[in-house]
């Protein structure tokens, strides 16, 4: 297992090496979505009607950070359970998505698009919010304002820890 400090703007560079088990730091821009956000996204796309943000080459973190608190960009910002996205995540995948950020195993579905597209799945450690919170340099919402603290927001984050739980040959750490 190797450990990378990863930047989103080149992640189809890294996107294809990654293993399950590699650590990763990750810099740049992530989305966050979490299953109200995502049953938006998906409605939209069915519709025809145009995204809050390009799913070309994204990552999504399955996470609604509490507010802000001691001049950090977000309040605690821990992982969800991803498995409550695992209807959505294909679709996205197909679109272009490249990594998801969450807890927890996933479907048969979703690692085979995972395969079929090339993305990876990063695990955050639940519990750990207040921790990632420190690695958010910005937060800005995006869309779904109506949401609350599930609004889809940008982050753009920095040395961001991860671990590559399913890479994008269908490795996994759950099995």
């Amino acid at each position: 297992m190797s450990e990378y400090n990863l930047n989103t703007d080149n992640i189809n560079e890294w996107v294809g090496i990654l293993k399950a088990g590699d650590r990763v730091n990750l810099s740049g821009t992530v989305y966050t979505a979490r299953d109200a956000a995502h049953k938006k996204i998906v409605s939209l796309i069915n519709s025809g009607k145009e995204l809050p943000f390009e799913l070309q080459d994204t990552v999504i973190y399955y996470a609604g950070p509490t507010p802000a608190k001691n001049d950090l960009a977000t309040g605690s910002i821990g992982p969800t359970t991803s498995s409550r996205m695992d209807v959505f995540a294909p679709c996205l995948i197909s679109l272009g998505q490249k990594a998801m950020i969450g807890k927890g195993n996933r479907s048969k579905a979703v690692v085979d698009a995972m395969v079929e597209y090339g993305a990876v799945y990063f695990a955050a450690v639940g519990g750990a919010g207040a921790l990632y919170a420190e690695c958010i340099e910005n937060c800005q919402v995006i869309a779904f304002d109506e949401l609350g603290c599930e609004s889809v927001k940008r982050l753009t984050v920095k040395n961001f820890p991860l671990i590559t739980a399913i890479d994008s040959r269908g490795n996994s750490l759950y099995k």
